[in-house]
């Protein structure tokens, strides 16, 4: 067997001959066998393009073997020299290995380009080409190798440049049995990876890399398709349709075509993945729209090596004006055509609004749909209405007593006050508040109604308040009241008042309408909150950080749309703060690579960032049996909690995603992200005002272009986490035996000591005992010092990964599937009644041993209270004399005397105890309790 290994080029080599300059040559060094290119005179981005053959002793050793590159200048890495190398630069490699009775087949004409300029070589992409099929009676095999210093997705192509950002060394040395590459994880745990980022390795050669440092660089070729003029006449009437259609290779997009019009106007970007080029022409065709067959009106062909590279901050690349061709290449008499052409990135302004070819089956109304684009949340503010009085009602039946209250109404927020006393009959009095959330421009109307209960679901209204939000005053301290204000009540059937209008006579109700800018309006659980900060913006803290997230890829997706015969249209929301950010929409494919980066300011460390991901069903538009708005099916949500993370350091991890289902735990993929670093309100009342927030925030949102849909919105703020369910039950029984655990370990350990299990550690103990009573003042150092030294020698087990979803904590493996049934069930149940009562049978036995405990641990603490209350008069006179007689032996002995013969006592040998149960535990178990008390 023959080892074939091509040298092809390299680039970003550093200067080595003190003028700016260097003279590399590569030199291959395999199983004892060498060999040398040629130097390249003054040359930082050399082109040698050169193959070697080794002999291969042993094939079946192949896998266990090693391959050295050493470049004089600079080669690309992987081993490295020394670690204060400051070498840069990289070089290309093709490695495969051939039968020993084949000679080394000659390198395809494809792969032997002219020397590309520096220019070029930044816009290259490195792909292992397929070798070409041999003949069937040759039957060869070919193994080819990809050289590396990260995990690539072998679905992707990595340009020069992009590998070239990695850690400098001197000789790379490959696995040539393709073994694992530098990847860390299980299935359900992280995987840490170690791609070619700018803010990790400190590439600087590029603008990018200042604000998109964080994601992979991506080119594409942008086509902007401004407007035409003096467009010729193909139709009878003298005029034409036009439109534009943009081809490379077998993309095609299509601008939108206007009637009538030879002066059109589109303003309409497109961007095709420079990874994805199938031609070396670009050809923008102006079409004429007919209904049999469209109409060729003229084009203009662009050579792409000819295409002008732009990167941000440059200026925009400005339209300029091109005459259109015929089909043989001969300029047109009349009709051109504005446009731009540009190679660029994904931080290109165009970016976000450009029509990709990602998304290339999707028509110009569809594509608003797999845009990315950045939302915030609408401020929010908790309105309290404080409802005191009423004066002057007009009853309609005065003949009985009114049962009255107030009704208030904001949105589709509805509260009602208790009834008011049957005391005050026109006059009532209700001295209650209500908490509301409203949201800014505070615009929306407050309908304030004073009702009369004349009978069983039957209300009659008898005043009607109707005011904006802004009428109430915003208060930032919770100290300082709101005085309340005397409002007039107008008749209940008129929904808008007349201000101008004066009225002799009206009702009145007595009212403190407040705006709590001091709160801040939770529309998050709490336990994953990514924001604290109030409603004011007065009042809000100055950031102290900024988080930045970069949402490289995904791999390994499930198929959402297999029944289709399509795969999956993915996208990513991230949520911290009042911030959302979408990315664009990747089709039909189980591997999309986002590559976008967000930034966000924090202002509290103890927050926590949720990015979920969702496959677009809003594509299509519809469903096809009820013509109903498809829902955004989940795939997977992660949450990183920013106290975890460290400073300044760049994570770069797999999560799995991981969606909990009738069925079971289902891993349904893996995101690649990259990431850098008053007053309580009760319980009860925030989630009620937690629910309302989150309908608002999702309202909002569902009106922006394109929308956040509600399921989306609902996802990603834990909609449902209030919802029963026996697995979270068991997990967080198990999370808080796992904290007593601790407690049990130390009573496990001195029960140990107690027993001299151990003699040696019982006699050190003693004497540690009896130096800390001589000497007291050592007892909170020696506790301080104990606990220094836990925390380090914890230190180097300490997490070097951000936390993740735990599928055993939340015990989503070993959930039974009748569990996991009744967690997803609607609310109300949906489910057959013989379901429902095993169901209610099971949650009485779960609530059962629940209420034994609380038992057991409230008639601890009755008898702990007994002790004194005399309930128990013989127990009560015992302890009393008993609490004299030690008072007055404490009062005439010192404390270290005390404290040491108490201390022996317990730490007594086995030998002087007894099994039976002391004096004490037998009198304090038979105290009393109020059990005896219960029903």
């Amino acid at each position: 067997m023959k080892l074939i290994v091509q040298v092809l080029d390299a680039c970003d080599l550093m200067p080595k001959d003190g003028k700016g300059s260097s003279n590399p040559f590569v030199e291959v060094e395999f199983d004892g066998q060498r060999h040398r290119t040629q130097t390249k005179l003054k040359d930082l981005n050399p082109f040698w393009n050169e193959t070697f053959t080794f002999n291969v002793l042993d094939p079946s050793d192949l896998p266990n073997k090693t391959i050295d590159v050493l470049s004089v200048a600079q080669r690309y890495p992987l081993d490295k020299r020394g670690i204060f190398s400051n070498i840069s630069g990289d070089i290309s490699l093709r490695i495969y290995s051939v039968p020993a009775s084949s000679d080394p087949p000659p390198q395809p004409p494809a792969a032997q380009p002219p020397p590309p300029t520096p220019a070029e070589k930044s816009q290259e992409t490195i792909a292992p080409e397929k070798p070409k099929k041999e003949e069937k009676e040759q039957k060869e095999v070919r193994s080819t190798y990809s050289i590396g210093t990260s995990f690539v997705d072998p679905r992707t192509t990595i340009s020069r440049a992009e590998q070239a950002r990695t850690e400098p060394v001197t000789v790379m040395r490959s696995n040539l049995g393709g073994g694992p590459p530098r990847i860390v994880g299980s299935e359900y745990g992280l995987t840490e990876t170690y791609p070619p980022l700018a803010a990790r390795v400190g590439y600087t050669g590029d603008k990018i890399t200042s604000t998109y440092d964080l994601v992979e660089q991506m080119r594409f070729l942008y086509v902007n398709v401004v407007k035409a003029r003096d467009l010729p006449a193909m139709d009878i009437t003298g005029s034409l349709d036009p439109y534009v259609e943009i081809k490379l290779g077998n993309y095609k997009g299509i601008t939108k075509y206007l009637e009538k019009n030879q002066n059109p106007t589109w303003n309409q970007t497109f961007a095709f993945s420079r990874e994805r080029l199938q031609a070396n022409l670009l050809d923008v065709v102006v079409k004429d729209k007919d209904t049999v067959k469209d109409d060729f009106v003229g084009r203009v062909v662009f050579d792409i090596s000819e295409v002008p590279v732009r990167v941000p901050p440059d200026s925009p690349l400005a339209p300029q004006w091109y005459r259109l061709e015929d089909k043989k290449g001969e300029k047109l008499s009349k009709g051109e055509v504005m446009l731009a052409v540009w190679m660029g990135t994904q931080a290109d302004e165009a970016f976000q609004d450009a029509w990709h070819s990602d998304a290339h089956s999707i028509g110009v109304e569809g594509l608003v749909a797999t845009r990315s684009k950045v939302y915030f949340s609408p401020r929010l503010c908790y309105l309290r209405i404080h409802v005191i009085e009423a004066q002057d009602l007009v009853l309609s039946d005065k003949t009985r007593a009114p049962i009255l209250y107030v009704r208030v109404q904001l949105g589709n927020q509805l509260r009602r006050t208790r009834p008011s006393p049957p005391a005050r009959l026109i006059n009532p009095v209700w001295d209650e508040e209500m908490m509301l959330v409203a949201s800014e421009p505070f615009d929306e109307l407050l309908i304030i109604t004073v009702e009369d209960q004349i009978g069983p679901g039957k209300d009659e209204p008898l005043g009607r308040l109707v005011v904006p939000v802004l009428i109430a005053q915003q208060r930032f301290d919770h100290h300082k009241q709101v005085e309340p204000k005397w409002y007039n009540l107008h008749n209940p059937n008129s929904s808008t008042v007349d201000e101008k209008k004066e009225t002799k006579f009206s009702s009145k109700i007595h009212l403190r309408l407040t705006l709590d800018a001091g709160y801040h309006v939770l529309d998050e659980s709490t336990h994953y909150s990514s924001d604290f900060q109030p409603s004011s913006k007065q009042l809000r803290k100055r950031s102290i950080g900024i988080l930045e997230l970069g949402i490289l890829s995904a791999r390994n997706l499930a198929p959402m749309k297999a029944k289709s015969g399509r795969l999956t249209d993915a996208y990513c929301v991230a949520k911290y703060g009042q911030k959302w950010v979408r990315t664009r929409t990747i089709l039909d494919t189980l591997h999309p690579r986002w590559n976008e980066q967000y930034t966000w300011e924090v202002h509290d460390i103890c927050t926590v960032l949720s990015v979920g991901v969702f496959d677009n069903c809003q594509i299509s538009g519809h469903n096809k049996d009820d013509n109903t708005p498809t829902k955004d099916q989940r795939i997977g949500k992660i949450r990183i909690r920013l106290s975890t993370l460290e400073t300044d350091r760049i994570y770069t991890h797999y999560y799995p995603l991981l969606v909990l289902q009738p069925s079971g735990l289902k891993k349904t993929g893996e995101l690649h992200l990259a990431m850098h670093y008053v007053q309580p309100i009760p319980v009860m009342t925030l989630d009620y005002l937690r629910h309302q927030a989150m309908q608002i925030v999702a309202a909002r949102l569902l009106r922006a272009e394109p929308p956040l849909r509600r399921e989306t919105v609902e996802y990603m703020l834990d909609v449902d986490l209030h919802m029963w369910s026996l697995r979270r039950g068991k997990a967080n029984f198990y999370r808080a035996t796992s904290v007593l655990s601790g407690l049990l370990a130390v009573g496990k350990w001195f029960d140990d000591i107690r027993s001299w299990r151990n003699p040696v550690t019982t006699v050190l103990m003693h004497v540690l005992f009896l130096i800390l009573v001589c000497f007291p003042e050592l007892i909170l150092p020696t506790v301080f010092l104990y606990l220094f030294m836990i925390g380090m020698w914890n230190y180097r087990f300490r997490p070097r990964k951000p936390p993740h979803m735990d599928t055993k904590l939340s015990h989503a493996e070993t959930a039974h599937p009748d569990e996991l049934d009744e967690e997803f069930d609607t609310f109300p149940t949906s489910r057959p009644g013989d379901i429902v009562r095993m169901r209610y049978d099971r949650m009485r036995s779960v609530a059962g041993r629940l209420q034994t405990v609380a038992g057991d641990l409230a008639t601890q603490g009755e008898r702990l209270q007994g002790i004194l209350s005399w309930r128990d008069p013989r127990a009560t006179a015992i302890v009393v004399m008993f609490s004299a007689v030690l008072a007055f032996i404490l009062y005439v002995t010192p404390f270290q005397v005390v404290a040491v013969i108490a201390g022996l006592y317990l730490l007594r040998h086995p030998k002087f105890r007894t099994k039976m149960p002391s004096a004490p535990f037998n009198f304090f178990k038979r105290l009393p309790s109020k059990s005896d008390m219960l029903l």
